[in-house]
């Protein structure tokens, strides 16, 4: 089970921190996703984190600016999202998959809910 958590409303140049909670099972050889879907647009993964090695991922439109994390005592991931912009607005999902990261979602099993986050101009 995933618990995603940390939305608001943020002016632009602002920043939030997202989490991704996972409970009931271990994660430890799973890759974790942030995903987020703007309203008419497609879900796409905006970052990723192989839980075991560490190794992540930045869709290119977050670069320099997110930075996703993990906690593993706390079995935790974090995306840390600073300088944000109107076009980050959208609702954010973690996902969790056994194996090593990929783009699609339809790969994903585990689901948080969504969390939104809105940046305003």
């Amino acid at each position: 089970q995933l618990q995603a958590s940390g939305g608001g409303l943020v002016q632009a140049g602002g920043s939030l921190r997202l989490s991704c909670a996972a409970s009931g099972r271990t994660f430890s050889s799973y890759a974790m996703g942030w995903f987020r879907q703007a309203p008419g647009k497609e879900r796409e993964l905006v970052s990723g984190i192989n839980w075991s090695s560490g190794s992540t991922y930045y869709v290119d439109s977050v670069k320099g600016r997110f930075t996703i994390s993990r906690d593993n005592a706390k079995k935790t991931v974090y995306l840390q999202m600073n300088s944000l912009k109107p076009e980050d607005t959208a609702v954010y999902y973690c996902a969790a998959r056994s194996g090593s990261l990929v783009f699609t979602r339809d790969a994903y099993p585990y689901w948080g809910q969504g969390t939104l986050v809105t940046v305003s101009s």
